[in-house]
């Protein structure tokens, strides 16, 4: 957990496996979990969507050694907050800073794969969603990493209405936030 008036980050409880993991969560509520991908028992992934599915609000963040595609898309998915490497750990402590003020953290090393986790498929269906143009637009501005206001002033709109349209699409969409509508947009809409 990291306190509001320090700014200081503690480690409330350590376990080994994903039974320890839904365990200290549903005992602790931390700020951010942080949870390897591999363990003992049930895996990571099985132990974030346990949490998820009781905590919608839960924030995870994962630290592991795999940078394989499809565990990639598994955490980001289900709605991880972030996905970073081991060999990456001088960013352990800013990517928990990020992730408890709400933002999504990726390593480089993630970042750079997922272009190529975007293979050419039939066109996505916006209509079939309800997705309008602007819309549309928002999502592609959103996966760009573009902020609201930076999306406001690119579209020549208000951020009150760039919000508006921010939440039909999670709502269209059944999502989280943003990070799940940028993960959406590249793991469904340009796979």
């Amino acid at each position: 957990m990291m306190s509001a008036e320090t700014g200081k980050i503690t480690v409330e409880a350590m376990g080994s496996s994903g039974e320890d993991a839904v365990k200290l969560y549903r005992l602790h509520k931390p700020d951010v979990m942080l949870m390897d991908i591999r363990m003992e028992g049930m895996s990571g992934i099985e132990a974030g969507e346990i949490i998820l599915k009781e905590d919608p609000e839960a924030k995870i963040l994962y630290l592991t050694t795999f940078s394989d595609d499809e565990y990639i898309i598994k955490a980001l998915n289900m709605g991880a907050n972030g996905y970073i490497l081991k060999q990456d750990f001088e960013c352990i402590a800013p990517a928990l800073e990020a992730v408890i003020k709400g933002q999504g953290v990726f390593g480089d090393k993630i970042m750079n794969k997922l272009p190529e986790l975007m293979k050419a498929r039939e066109a996505y269906d916006y209509a079939a969603h309800g997705i309008n143009d602007k819309e549309k637009e928002i999502m592609e501005l959103i996966a760009a990493g573009l902020s609201n206001k930076e999306i406001a002033g690119k579209l020549f709109l208000g951020e009150g209405t760039v919000r508006n349209y921010i939440s039909a699409l999670l709502d269209k969409l059944d999502l989280r936030d943003r990070t799940q509508l940028a993960v959406y947009y590249y793991t469904e809409v340009k796979a």
